[in-house]
């Protein structure tokens, strides 16, 4: 059985790896608590993006960009006057909507309203009778713009002249520090910079679980390259995402590469593709990929006034790098990978069990260590626990009888669980048992580091 959005959020909140935010007091509407299990994946994923595309990529190196960024910046962008969507309410149940997102939703995808103008989409749903998803009304408000971004205020007043904003994305932060990466890192282009952190967007429709936060982490890389490059580069960043994924563990029937039209690319772009999961409600954003010519660099150094020219020491030329923008979201991801690798498996004697078939590398609980009989085992239990906590992410359980704690450590993808028994007590050996087939092998405990250590190879 593979699990649709209600059944994963339900199993995640059972096993600890997400918990409705503010729960006590009746939580707060799309807001997520990471649990023990969540908060490893989800780190366990940033590692696994970090090593791929900043430590182990000749090309690239890291950055942590302030989440509060002068105001200015996003005037440059385009968000203050740009970062917005057609907002219209529902006057019988007062759902919001996303005009252009209910056209979509009726028309299963088949009209794109989007660069339409405000009255086009309002009077396309009129027309055309599309009715609140929510109460099944017709009866809206026109359609009003609606700013993405979160405001604050700096300093000891709430004036306006300290107003900023929560970080919309990640990406500009890296642009700004474009020369001081520069000039520190002993870089030359081509070479790109990464960044793992949160971006905040105040959107209107937010849901289906995890997927369209208000808070969310965000793993970017952009890449500088020589204009006239950059289709060379975009090529390599699709191939470099395409193997990343299938590293990772997704199905490749579930990923789909769409490559946006001409006609259909930003302003500041010569090339996007979006790479497509297939969710349970149908294939959508997982990855995007674009390419946004020197745009950013131009914008920043226009409203700065500060020369951001790359002066190549091969050709002594100075120009603005053009920038491959690979941009994925840590949450989505998350959610991909457990919808991917989570099933109901029927064994041969007939039981079913949870499985959650994840990578290796990925799982929450490397090894679980588990003592056959508590009143017998539990001390030699916990001194293998003590030796491989500090090589291994491990967990212990001593609760309940030992068919029970192994199906639990298959439910939460743990690949390997050591069991101590009345044999451990007299030879020093330990049973590992291996999560996807089950199979069970004696190990020495003085050979149990290097034995793990080789099958996470």
């Amino acid at each position: 059985m593979k699990y649709n959005i209600e059944q994963l959020n339900a199993y995640c909140k059972r096993y600890g790896f997400v918990y409705q935010g503010s729960e006590i007091y009746g939580g707060l509407a799309n807001t997520w608590d990471y649990g023990p299990l969540g908060v490893s994946l989800k780190n366990n994923l940033k590692q696994f993006w970090w090593k791929r595309f900043v430590s182990q990529n000749k090309y690239n190196v890291g950055l942590d960009s302030s989440i509060l960024l002068n105001p200015k910046t996003w005037e440059a962008t385009g968000h203050v006057s740009g970062f917005k969507d057609p907002l219209m309410d529902c006057k019988s149940c007062k759902a919001r909507h996303r005009a252009d997102n209910l056209i979509a939703s009726a028309t299963k995808g088949k009209v794109d309203a989007d660069g339409w103008d405000y009255q086009k989409m309002y009077d396309y749903i009129i027309e055309n009778k599309i009715k609140c998803p929510n109460c099944g009304g017709f009866d809206y408000t026109e359609i009003r713009e609606f700013n993405l971004m979160f405001k604050t205020s700096q300093g000891v007043t709430a004036d306006s002249n300290n107003e900023i904003y929560l970080r919309p994305e990640t990406a500009q932060g890296i642009f700004l520090n474009f020369k001081n990466v520069v000039r520190t890192s002993r870089k030359k282009v081509p070479f790109g910079i990464g960044q793992v952190g949160k971006s905040f967007r105040n959107e209107i429709t937010p849901g289906n679980f995890v997927f369209r936060t208000r808070e969310f982490e965000q793993m970017e890389l952009e890449f500088f390259c020589v204009p006239g490059t950059e289709m060379e580069w975009f090529k390599y960043w699709k191939d470099y995402a395409k193997e990343f994924l299938t590293e990772l563990g997704l199905k490749p029937e579930n990923l789909e590469f769409y490559d946006h039209p001409q006609a259909k690319l930003s302003f500041y772009s010569n090339a996007t593709t979006d790479v497509l999961y297939r969710f349970p409600w149908g294939f959508d954003e997982l990855w995007g990929i674009a390419s946004r010519t020197d745009y950013d660099l131009k914008q920043h150094q226009n409203y700065s006034g500060e020369n951001l020219e790359y002066l190549d020491p091969n050709t002594n030329e100075t120009y603005l790098p053009y920038v491959i923008e690979p941009s994925l979201g840590v949450e989505r991801l998350f959610l991909a990978v457990l919808l991917d690798n989570l099933e109901d498996e029927t064994l041969e004697n007939g039981e079913v069990r949870t499985l959650l078939k994840i990578n290796k590398e990925l799982a929450p609980y490397q090894v679980a260590v588990l003592p056959l009989v508590k009143k017998f085992h539990n001390d030699k239990a916990e001194e293998v626990y003590d030796l491989l906590m500090k090589n291994f992410i491990a967990s212990f359980d001593d609760a309940g009888n030992i068919g029970r704690r192994y199906r639990r450590q298959d439910a939460i993808g743990t690949p390997y669980c050591i069991t101590i028994d009345n044999d451990t007590l007299v030879d020093d050996t330990v049973t590992v048992r291996e999560r996807d087939s089950m199979e069970q092998v004696r190990v020495k405990i003085t050979d149990l580091k290097v034995y793990l250590n080789n099958q996470f190879e």
